[in-house]
């Protein structure tokens, strides 16, 4: 397999829209959290537009990801900055195996919770979110490491695509 330089344009617009989807779970979170304690508390659930958007937007997510996950695997990924440390790209590797696979339990263990009523998978879900946001926090302060400190713009390969 020859190794791209760039991403293509469907895993940039993935990754997008994943990001995307991931701070609108956030952001508009309040109204599943209610949803999810009426439920507990056997109460009637109204239809709430906010509860339907993060139950789908988390299957869109593991939806996404499993798609990137397969496009990743069988055109690969460009590589790491040749000036960056070995240990730093051991340690980005991981970070990014580490997101796709929250991500997706994530996504299964909200399916569980949502669907099944399963309050352990609820209990991971919320666990895995705290995980997810420091993933997160540091794939964001990476960019700017990467300009200032290392000297490379690792984010124009997630920004312009190659054919």
């Amino acid at each position: 397999m020859t190794v791209p330089t760039h991403y293509s344009a469907t895993q940039i617009v993935l990754h997008w829209a994943v990001a995307a989807l991931v701070a609108a779970q956030y952001i508009f979170k309040d109204s599943i959290a209610a949803a999810w304690d009426a439920f507990r508390k056997g109460q009637t659930l109204p239809f709430d537009p906010l509860v339907l958007a993060h139950v789908v937007g988390g299957g869109l997510i593991l939806a996404f990801v499993v798609w990137r996950l397969v496009l990743r695997l069988r055109r690969g990924a460009p590589p790491p900055p040749e000036n960056e440390p070995t240990v730093l790209k051991s340690l980005a590797h991981m970070a990014h195996w580490a997101m796709y696979l929250v991500l997706a339990a994530l996504s299964v263990t909200g399916l569980l919770a949502w669907f099944g009523g399963v309050t352990a998978a609820a209990q991971a879900h919320n666990l895995l979110k705290v995980v997810l946001l420091l993933l997160v926090a540091v794939h964001v302060l990476a960019v700017p490491f990467h300009l200032l400190i290392l000297k490379n713009n690792v984010m124009q390969r997630m920004i312009r695509y190659a054919n």
